[in-house]
């Protein structure tokens, strides 16, 4: 590889399946401190102390607590991106687990020290 393409590298295209995938692996397996949705411009806590994961091919959000799971998508379709702090992460597309209604999250990590 020339010195000039090592300098300059592409970026990658954050609609193809194989970046969707590589950001849910990224995310997976995170605990969380809470989950907030964006509804006419207030944040609501959906849950709190719960995990990101994937299972059968969806990225699965879950609270401690709740009977029920917070968000449910299927990575192939889903948007997601890390905050530019890396406190968390905002996952936006179809919630199957509601209906297939479009959706926003964000989900903040637990940080350990």
């Amino acid at each position: 590889m020339s010195l000039f393409k090592r300098l300059f590298k592409r970026k990658p295209d954050e609609n193809s399946v194989a970046f969707r995938r590589e950001m849910a692996e990224k995310v997976a397996n995170k605990h969380i401190k809470y989950v907030s949705e964006r509804q006419e411009g207030i944040d609501v806590i959906l849950g709190k102390d719960g995990s990101l994961s994937i299972r059968e091919g969806c990225l699965i959000v879950s609270a401690a607590g709740q009977s029920d799971i917070i968000f449910r998508g299927y990575v192939d379709e889903l948007k997601i991106s890390e905050l530019m702090s890396l406190d968390g992460a905002i996952i936006i597309g179809p919630d199957i687990e509601h209906g297939g209604i479009e959706r926003t999250i964000i989900a903040y990590y637990k940080y350990y020290r």
